[in-house]
């Protein structure tokens, strides 16, 4: 399975000009986390939670993207992530990213930059890291 199969973009999978229509767009995928603690109410009580959890990836994903809009996504070298608690439907998260690093490496400036999304309870949901290539302007 290539890159381009699983859904991710790479200017190889990316579309031309002329084969893209308005009103069209690439088909729907899923995340690939069909457990059910994530859309059946009563297994997810019987999981000790109140109600069905949010699929830690979306949290994940609006985090870094958040970061790539800010750095930008061609930029991205290293990505990770880690989970701590659930995200319920009717949570807000506040995203915060931290320079923590600036150097060069293999001749490229870079940032280790630390990522946090923290539910309105003060609770962090998701944590984590990423690097950045940063082009002189």
């Amino acid at each position: 399975m290539t890159a381009g199969e699983r859904g991710v973009m790479t200017s190889a999978s990316q579309p031309r000009w002329e084969d893209l229509q308005e009103g069209k767009g690439p088909p729907s995928r899923l995340t690939g986390d069909m457990n059910p603690i994530h859309h059946d109410e009563v297994f997810a009580r019987a999981a000790g939670f109140a109600d069905p959890i949010s699929v830690g990836m979306l949290q994940a994903g609006a985090l870094h993207a958040w970061a790539a809009g800010w750095l930008g996504a061609e930029s991205v070298r290293r990505v990770m992530m880690r989970w701590h608690e659930a995200v319920f439907a009717g949570d807000m998260l506040t995203l915060k990213a931290v320079v923590a690093r600036k150097y060069e490496e293999s001749g490229e400036r870079r940032v280790d930059v630390d990522l946090v999304a923290t539910k309105q309870t003060g609770a962090v949901a998701v944590s984590g890291s990423a690097t950045y290539v940063v082009a002189e302007r």
